[in-house]
């Protein structure tokens, strides 16, 4: 207990003070000093009370106020004193008993003056001597008659109450007035909680927290950015599928130029994913590497050169027969084609093998595995595809247009009715889009080969690479794009012939819908893996797109992934149920010089002119 001017106690805890006081956010310099400089301070704010610490103080100040009020508006009507308060070893106030803990307010508030006290007002204490705002602080809605910026204790007398800080007012967030610049403390940092490494990874969130007229702007320019990134995605888009066209008008040799092309950029893009493993401490920097085996990039693409010179060299002799095994120049390339081709991947395998470095062994073998598997992937699809061109264009033009409807489908039924999540490696698929795009593909695919199976320039095997659109093509056509009539059963014959008022009793057809089907199945439901598969491969290296080739649409691998899939499928489904194996002059050909000898090759020469000449026909 402690006076002030005017002979009047106050009695009253420290601990009831701090837990009913709302800072003001100002401060002195030389209270900021003494804080920063007491140790004792920076002791009693890194003690954090516990959470049912801060409900007992709130529920015990909440009860010494009412208190407190009771007993000044009996104090006002003389009918009894002010209690006491008194507090544990912690600082806490504890409660005490109404009727016994009484002392006396003032002189005037004694018992035998209650009759004198109750028959004057009451007046408000008289405060001479200020006090520090650190030692005692009121809030003023608590205790109207003490002014809360006044000074309570006189300057250099011991603080009456104890210093330990109260648990209830380091939990109050303080409002700090706008016009008032308050300065840092040092302890205050203790309370900022940290941003967590998953706030940073949700944009939306964090967003939602600014005010709104710093989120206008932001989402103007996401807006504006989407909008160009479509506008961009959707002109590249035109732009390929004109560029497609006219490389399909202009001929075959011009689609096998442009297939070689996207196999040679998807390599590419490939390989140089092997430089972007993340590091371990047993691996090594393929960059590093690089710096002291210049033959690694080197090797790669002499590997790449070996292989498509074998594959495609295969393709020519399977389908010029009549011409490289009529010129005496291609002849040794066409009868040694296989053993030139060994070679050449020995030497490959050789040079491999002597670049060899000692404290790089795991890094050049994973690029030599690596290095393999992409053009058994890649390479190995490519010449298929080559195949599906030399075997007629339908079997190209098609099938890569099944898997582009499809995709363009799956977008459209995605962003319209998508809800339901598809696959975890490809969130923004849905399973709305992928039925949807079944069907559509279905009909779109039934529709677009019937079409295009017209024109003998799309249906006949190629014979001569110089040919075009313009130019005048004819063959005789694969039984399955020839028309067929179907009967229709007798009452449905009828039923039709009803409706339509016409005779109606067959439906033409040609078998190649049937085939259009299973390929639009395929290209449906099978085809999209590949692109999942490719999803899976960037999400593996941490990447967003393959590369940078397209713009709007990333690398060429991210154009080309199902594609792969489904030219190898359409090669494999020709070349098993649909290709016709007759005997050809370029067959008959090859059979000869590699079979007989040059006697034979005479002889024969002889009875084919010999039986010629017997059916009238003069060979000069």
């Amino acid at each position: 207990m402690s006076r002030i001017a005017g002979g009047r106690p106050i009695i009253a805890s420290k601990t009831t003070f701090d837990a009913l006081v709302v800072d003001s956010g100002e401060e002195t310099e030389e209270e900021e000093v003494a804080e920063v400089s007491s140790p004792e301070s920076y002791t009693q704010t890194e003690l954090k009370p516990s959470k049912s610490a801060i409900k007992k103080a709130q529920k015990l100040a909440r009860a010494e106020k009412r208190q407190q009020q009771k007993a000044l508006l009996k104090a006002r009507r003389g009918q009894s004193p002010v209690p006491e308060i008194t507090v544990d070893s912690h600082g806490l106030p504890q409660p005490s008993d109404p009727a016994s803990d009484y002392v006396e307010v003032g002189q005037a508030a004694r018992a035998s003056d209650f009759s004198q006290a109750s028959s004057q007002p009451f007046t408000p204490p008289v405060v001479e001597h200020p006090i520090k705002l650190s030692d005692v602080s009121i809030e003023p809605s608590i205790c109207p008659t003490v002014p809360a910026e006044k000074k309570l204790q006189p300057e250099g007398a011991a603080p009456p109450f104890p210093t330990v800080p109260s648990p209830l007012t380091e939990s109050v967030e303080k409002p700090t007035p706008p016009e008032v610049d308050k300065p840092s403390r040092p302890m205050e940092m203790k309370h900022v909680k940290e941003k967590r490494p998953l706030e940073e990874k949700r944009p939306v969130e964090v967003s939602q927290s600014l005010p709104l007229h710093e989120m206008a702007p932001l989402r103007d320019a996401e807006k504006v950015k989407k909008r160009q990134s479509f506008i961009t995605r959707t002109l590249w888009t035109f732009i390929m599928i004109g560029g497609f066209i006219g490389l399909l008008l202009l001929g075959h040799a011009y689609m096998v130029l442009l297939v070689m092309l996207c196999q040679t950029l998807v390599y590419r893009e490939v390989t140089a994913l092997f430089s972007l493993k993340s590091a371990k401490p047993e691996s090594y920097d393929a960059e590093a590497m690089r710096g002291k085996d210049p033959w690694s990039k080197t090797l790669n693409w002499y590997f790449f050169a070996v292989t498509n010179y074998f594959l495609y060299g295969e393709s020519i002799i399977y389908y010029f027969k009549h011409v490289v095994f009529a010129d005496a120049q291609l002849l040794p390339f066409a009868t040694n084609h296989r053993m030139i081709s060994f070679i050449l991947y020995t030497i490959g395998f050789m040079g491999f093998v002597m670049s060899l470095k000692k404290g790089y062994l795991k890094q050049q073998f994973g690029l030599f595995c690596w290095v393999h598997m992409s053009l058994l992937l890649i390479v190995l699809s490519s010449h298929f595809i080559v195949n599906n061109i030399l075997e007629g264009l339908i079997w190209f033009w098609v099938p890569a247009s099944l898997v582009i409807c499809n995709d363009v489908f799956a977008y459209v039924w995605g962003i319209t009715l998508g809800r339901t999540p598809l696959i975890k490696l490809s969130p923004k698929k849905t399973v709305e889009g992928f039925v949807g795009a079944f069907w559509s593909t279905l009909i779109f695919g039934v529709l677009w080969g019937t079409y295009f199976m017209r024109f003998d320039y799309m249906i006949c095997p190629v014979h001569d690479l110089g040919v075009s659109a313009w130019s005048s093509t004819q063959c005789t056509p694969n039984p399955i794009f020839v028309w067929k009539d179907w009967e229709i059963w007798n009452p449905v014959a009828v039923f039709l012939s009803t409706l339509f008022g016409r005779t109606i009793k067959t439906i033409p057809y040609a078998p190649y819908q049937y085939h259009l089907l299973l390929l639009s199945f395929f290209a449906s439901l099978v085809a999209p893996f590949g692109g999942f598969f490719a999803s899976g491969f960037k999400r593996a290296f941490n990447i967003k797109d393959f590369g940078h080739s397209i713009p709007g649409h990333g690398g060429m691998t991210d154009r080309m992934d199902c594609q792969f899939l489904m030219g190898v499928f359409t090669y494999v489904y020709y070349s098993s149920l649909i290709r016709e194996h007759h005997v050809t002059v370029g067959g008959v050909l090859q059979t000869i010089v590699s079979g007989l000898t040059l006697d034979q090759q005479l002889e024969l020469m002889a009875d084919l002119k010999r039986y010629l000449g017997t059916q009238g026909i003069k060979v000069p």
